[in-house]
């Protein structure tokens, strides 16, 4: 009897018979599906789309045309300016903080554009940097958000627990800058963002790994009490100095979780649409499958192996087996460890290799979502076992913004 995985597989290849790999397809079912399910679960606040995890424009804006979704977080400000430019959102917040000047003059010379994009500061240099590019009396009013840190640090800071963001972690620090930036000319504060990365972007169930899991979990229920007292207070006193349009938090690891917080206005996903193999040790939600790449089977080094061409698309962050793509279809494949995933060859071996041919396909997973991206120029869309339509990926669009 044919099993789910069998049955994936079959429809995969069928749908892409007349492709030679390596090529990236993207499942629309599962991935209007998990466009549904997260923003089902945000408690009727809005989604924002993390452009990052996404990287193809059309799909960019087919999750913003689902109910329940609004906004685009970008990761860069060319890229903000691009997708504004080119209709895809008129809101889009830049997640990090910039210091591109060309970008910065072209959003300070353009009012309408201004009005679209939110630049992130956590410090009063980026202010400084800003107006050394177009000082305030000569541009327009840019759109402010501040950076809180999200991060937990018990033991009066001597534990560090998440990834090191901005420098603004207490209220009070939120509040000293909201003043600092509702004072000077040009800017206009409209946003609060904190990324809680330890809750958010970490599995609390890592296969095979029952304690560190456990540990895991009650480091972030002592976290999220912290950040959801040391939140609120930091918006309110962030409120003191300015009106707040928004104040965002979240990702896909925490949706339910942070949209519960009064405090929070809306939240941000993306990796949840293409289902990445890091949300597979979540417990609290795991997104559908839905982005794949496949490659193909060229050599039979040795019994129960076989070698495919490339495969070595890795992740970013730490250099470890988490970070890399994961053989998906047929079950039973798996990463050489002396080799793991190649750039021009991965060797696989398992109980499945006996059944492939040179010729045959492997599909992959990659370890997180947009970065797959990175590695081809399109996206196969399918439905059923038809490519229903191709779409360009940023790099297919001639940008690579990082």
């Amino acid at each position: 009897m044919a099993t789910d995985s069998d049955t994936l597989r079959e429809r995969l290849d069928r749908a892409t018979a007349h492709l030679d790999p390596p090529y990236a397809v993207v499942d629309l079912t599962a991935f209007d599906a998990n466009a549904a399910a997260l923003a089902g679960r945000s408690g009727g606040k809005p989604v924002r789309a993390a452009s990052k995890s996404i990287r193809a424009r059309d799909l960019i804006s087919r999750a913003l045309d689902r109910p329940g979704w609004a906004g685009v977080m970008a990761f860069t400000l060319p890229e903000a300016i691009w997708l504004v430019r080119t209709g895809v959102t008129d809101d889009a917040l830049v997640a990090y903080p910039t210091a591109d000047r060309r970008a910065l003059a072209e959003l300070a010379a353009d009012p309408a554009l201004a009005a679209a994009v939110t630049l992130m500061v956590d410090g009063t240099e980026q202010l400084d940097l800003v107006d050394t590019v177009c000082a305030p009396g000569r541009r327009t009013e840019l759109r402010v958000c501040l950076d809180l840190d999200a991060s937990w640090r018990p033991l009066g800071g001597r534990v560090h627990v998440g990834v090191r963001r901005s420098p603004v972690h207490s209220a009070r620090a939120a509040g000293a800058l909201a003043a600092t930036v509702a004072a000077r000319p040009g800017f206009r504060l409209v946003g609060l963002m904190s990324y809680e990365a330890q809750i958010a972007g970490l599995g609390d169930a890592p296969p095979g790994r029952a304690a560190l899991g456990a540990a895991i979990r009650i480091a972030q229920r002592g976290s999220w009490r912290e950040l959801l007292a040391r939140r609120g207070a930091a918006v309110a006193a962030v409120r003191e100095h300015a009106d707040l349009e928004f104040v965002n938090g979240g990702g896909t690891g925490s949706v339910a979780a942070t949209s519960a917080d009064p405090a929070v206005t809306e939240v941000t996903a993306g990796s949840g649409l293409y289902g990445p193999t890091l949300f597979d040790a979540y417990r609290a939600w795991r997104p559908t499958p839905a982005a794949f790449f496949a490659c193909t089977v060229v050599r039979r080094p040795g019994p129960g192996l076989i070698t495919v061409l490339g495969g070595g698309w890795t992740a970013s962050g730490p250099a470890e087996r988490s970070r890399l793509p994961r053989p998906w279809l047929p079950a039973g494949l798996t990463l050489v460890g002396t080799e793991g995933a190649g750039e021009v060859q991965t060797p696989l071996a398992g109980p499945a290799t006996a059944g492939l041919r040179v010729g045959d396909r492997v599909w992959f997973r990659h370890a997180k979502a947009g970065e797959l991206c990175e590695h081809v120029n399109e996206l196969h869309l399918v439905e059923g076992d038809e490519v229903f339509g191709v779409v360009p990926t940023y790099r297919g669009e001639g940008h690579a913004f990082l």
